[in-house]
């Protein structure tokens, strides 16, 4: 019999069916074993609360800097992140609030990064901030950061000056990831109290 003919024989045709049903079988296995590991370490989405419902008054943060539209931009990111939470409502009174979220925008900072022939080819937007979470009903600081500095680089589109454009993108990418991880840490926090 030649080595093509063995290839061909119905016998070992039908034997690669079984055995990647079989590999498939041991693959499910694997993959739910993982999954109830993890589930039983502890193991939690960042983004995802499933506590206690609560109530949170965002306020609209103190603004020290000439760029008036940050506060705003400031207020809705948060509010995007929050909504995020099935148990989390974000609420325009503070009497209605079991959480408050405070804050203030410190400085504002654009130093150059380089130069290439007394024109600037990076940029870094730097903003410096400090917020405060505390429950209402405890009078407990959930989260509480006194002094805390973002940055974000970007290139210029024209060679002599900044573009208003990219530093805005910069911002808005700072006020995003900073709204991130403010929602981050109180959905930790809240897990922590609950636990």
């Amino acid at each position: 019999m030649l080595a093509t003919d063995k290839m061909l024989d119905e016998s070992n045709i039908q034997e690669k069916p079984l055995k990647s049903y079989s590999s498939l079988k041991k693959y499910s296995l694997l993959i739910l074993l993982s999954a109830l590991i993890l589930g039983g370490c502890g193991y939690h989405n960042a983004n995802v609360y499933n506590g206690e419902d609560r109530q949170v008054y965002l306020s609209e943060w103190k603004n020290r800097t000439s760029k008036l539209s940050l506060s705003s931009g400031m207020y809705r990111s948060l509010v995007q992140w929050f909504q995020k939470s099935s148990s989390i409502t974000t609420v325009r009174q503070k009497q209605d609030a079991d959480l408050i979220l405070a804050g203030e925008i410190i400085s504002i900072d654009l130093p150059s990064l380089s130069y290439t022939d007394r024109t600037t080819s990076e940029v870094k937007v730097k903003l410096r901030v400090r917020y405060v979470m505390y429950d209402v009903l405890t009078n407990e600081i959930l989260l509480e950061v006194p002094n805390e500095q973002w940055s974000e680089e970007y290139t210029p589109i024209s060679s002599n000056s900044s573009s208003p454009e990219k530093e805005n993108e910069a911002l808005a990418t700072i006020v995003d990831d900073l709204s991130k991880k403010i929602y981050q840490q109180t959905l930790r926090a809240l897990r922590k109290k609950n636990v």
